[in-house]
């Protein structure tokens, strides 16, 4: 018991998820960012889209440049105002929103009369889910932690212990 513990510490210290839920965990950040998937770009349009005061929506926008989220730019139609556009970075991070999302509507509120659905047929997306690299649909059970590098490819500790 104690090696899986050992094993699970080791592998604790090198997990990106204290730094990825430092960055955009707090409930305005997600709002924030959910608005600028919608096309949200100034600062008045996210605060009357949000009702989040002033200060705060300045402190969490802030957070996102600084963590190379969103980009702060000079709108291009005038230039005395500013944009706030999702980088590469930030539009990597639209799957882990609509799991979110999606989770809330099974667990939380239920279905929305609002889905997000593809533009091409306009039918509703399907759940996210992790997948092999064959595509195939793993649950807890079919996970496992293991060393990137092959040379220290060695189980750590199975997620569904």
């Amino acid at each position: 018991m104690s090696s899986d513990i050992d094993a699970f510490r080791e592998s604790a210290l090198s997990c990106p998820i204290p730094a990825a839920v430092e960055l955009v965990g707090e409930k305005w950040a997600f709002l924030i960012l959910r608005g600028a998937f919608n096309g949200l770009q100034h600062f008045e349009q996210f605060q009357a889209g949000l009702g989040i005061a002033r200060n705060i929506l300045s402190d969490r926008l802030a957070k996102l440049v600084a963590g190379g989220v969103l980009e702060r730019l000079p709108d291009p139609g005038d230039r005395r105002r500013i944009v706030y556009s999702l980088t590469r970075k930030g539009e990597e991070l639209l799957p882990a929103l609509i799991a979110i999302r999606q989770w809330g509507e099974a667990w939380g509120h239920g279905e929305p009369d609002i889905v997000l659905a593809d533009n091409r047929d306009g039918l509703p997306v399907r759940r996210i889910c992790v997948q092999a690299h064959d595509g195939r649909e793993l649950k807890l059970g079919d996970l496992t932690w293991a060393y990137r590098d092959e040379k220290k490819r060695q189980q750590l500790t199975t997620a569904a212990q």
